[in-house]
């Protein structure tokens, strides 16, 4: 089996570095495609791939194309690439937005596959939601499926919809995360901390909490409950957020990722 890559940007080169360490590959190196000259200069640098800068000279020879360009140049690189493939050929795409109808109508192919990661793939714990047209079989979409948990998780969603839906909480929920992180760490720092302790403080909570949350069966509520006290600390920060309606800003800035990602697909 051989994979190409398309666009050689952090997502892209984060799953081309992790399909590479795949078994299914039995040692083949990872085809790779950039136009930037500085990039395909940094790639030539990494044995285990195979660099190309021109889309006839690779596309034609690989069983799965995956798509890592940013959504405006979805037009042009499919009008492209579509006198390049074959029927047997399965395109994976990562790009926010572009649906599986629109992909099969530019390339003319029938096994389409639309994903949508986020950035722990960079370290393995990535979360990738996913869907295949029909047109991909029980095992292409296990052979999928492989693929896509070299860089962390997968899951198989069973509607397009879902798709938009994980962009507005996986997909940019690890910005909402940092963005909660920011905030913690300028407190910090504001009550008299050094940057590098503010750091450790916050990330050693979040960590914490983490883990927490994963290795017993309690919802967030509950959590939060063991914590706080009737008329404790906790309990006043968590009042604070009630009352500046903090929870619904959340669930305002998670739908509002996931409805850019429908338009987008318009």
């Amino acid at each position: 089996m051989k994979v190409l890559v398309i666009g050689a940007g952090n997502m892209g080169l984060t799953y081309a570095q992790g399909m590479s360490k795949s078994k299914l590959l039995k040692k083949r190196n990872i085809m790779i495609l950039d136009t930037s000259e500085e990039k395909i200069k940094e790639l030539n640098e990494i044995s285990h791939f195979d660099v190309y800068k021109d889309l006839k000279d690779c596309v034609p020879f690989a069983d799965i194309v995956f798509i890592a360009v940013k959504p405006y140049h979805s037009e042009e690189l499919f009008k492209a690439i579509a006198p390049l493939v074959n029927k047997e050929q399965i395109i994976i795409s990562i790009m926010a937005g572009i649906t599986i109808d629109y992909m099969k109508d530019l390339t003319g192919l029938d096994k389409v596959v639309r994903a949508m990661p986020n950035l722990p793939a960079q370290i393995g714990r990535g979360l990738t939601s996913y869907i295949a047209s029909e047109a991909v079989s029980k095992v292409e979409l296990i052979l999928v499926e492989n693929l896509l948990d070299t860089t962390g998780k997968s899951i198989l969603v069973s509607n397009e919809n879902f798709i938009d839906a994980s962009t507005g909480i996986s997909g940019s929920g690890p910005a909402y995360v940092f963005y909660f992180m920011q905030s913690m760490m300028e407190a910090a720092l504001q009550m008299g901390f050094s940057k590098n302790i503010s750091k450790v403080l916050v990330s050693e909570t979040f960590t914490g909490a983490v883990e927490l949350f994963n290795q017993a069966d309690h919802s967030p509520n509950k959590w939060m409950d063991m914590v706080a006290s009737k008329g404790g600390t906790t309990r006043a920060a968590l009042d604070s957020m009630e009352d500046n309606n903090v929870n619904e800003l959340i669930k305002e800035a998670a739908f509002a990722a996931f409805n850019r990602a429908v338009e987008l697909g318009k």
